[in-house]
């Protein structure tokens, strides 16, 4: 299940203008920098240090950062040039000399085909317009036996749950797409002929009032979000899980690892 696009809707350029006004915030963003799944990435996909690695979205550029040290190179892409501008200089910063940057769409890789060993995309895959298509740009450049490691935000299987979770984020960020189930994201590696070998889902909670403030959002839709949390229907709450701590409030994101492998035979 996806949210239907429409037509002359430029999810790309609106992935642009929102990112790039706020770039340095995600550099600096614990969620990003610090996040469990950075550990996870490593623990799960054990690098080699022949490897060819891209990092796609890679915003402040924290994961390309992760597997810098232990693989040959990585080539950080986003989409967004002042992410890009950003993420160089935190790189640069960290002494790291193996990493390159590339401004290139997910969904059309600038790169040949089987030509990568690992392929990483952590908590960006809900801005692509056609996640179909990126899983199976990823698929293409894979080498066989090469793995695609991904991370994201994951949406209720309840349909009437999943548009009000996504009607959600998008007024925080008007370039949300669509965040997939668990579900939907195994179905999609599959069609793309990636062999799922581990997934997993963490229940991930943030203040409502800092999620907002990466993302400018007004004082009045910062109302309509915490309104949204308390009249959350069943479908919608049992995910997002909202509570009262004083005078804040939290919610829950879940967010799922999911590891895929590219068959040796293709």
């Amino acid at each position: 299940m996806k949210a239907a696009r429409q037509p002359g809707d430029d999810i790309g350029a609106r992935v642009q203008a929102q990112f790039g006004a706020h770039a340095e915030r995600y550099v600096a963003s614990q969620v990003h920098a610090q996040g469990w799944s950075l550990e996870r990435l490593l623990e799960l996909v054990p690098p080699q240090a022949d490897w060819r690695t891209l990092d796609i979205a890679t915003g402040g550029g924290h994961t390309a950062l992760t597997y810098a040290p232990h693989v040959a190179d990585v080539v950080a892409l986003d989409l967004t040039q002042p992410i890009l501008g950003a993420a160089r200089q935190h790189i640069a910063s960290q002494g790291v000399s193996n990493v390159s940057t590339v401004q290139a769409d997910a969904e059309e890789l600038p790169f040949a085909d089987h030509s990568l060993d690992l392929v990483t995309c952590r908590l960006a895959a809900h801005h692509f317009p056609d996640t179909g298509l990126f899983v199976r740009e990823v698929a293409r450049v894979l080498r066989p036996g090469g793995q695609m490691a991904l991370t994201d935000n994951v949406g209720p299987d309840d349909e009437g749950g999943a548009r009000y979770v996504n009607a959600f984020e998008k007024l925080r960020d008007p370039s949300h797409n669509w965040k997939y189930s668990l579900d939907d994201w195994l179905r999609l590696f599959y069609e793309a002929g990636l062999d799922v070998t581990h997934h997993e889902v963490r229940d991930r909670f943030h203040d409502l009032d800092e999620w907002a403030e990466r993302m400018s959002v007004s004082q009045v839709n910062r109302v309509r979000l915490r309104a949204m949390l308390v009249q959350a229907p069943a479908a919608a709450r049992e995910q997002l899980a909202p509570r009262q701590i004083g005078d804040r409030i939290e919610f829950n994101l879940p967010e799922a690892i999911i590891v895929g492998r590219r068959s040796e035979s293709k």
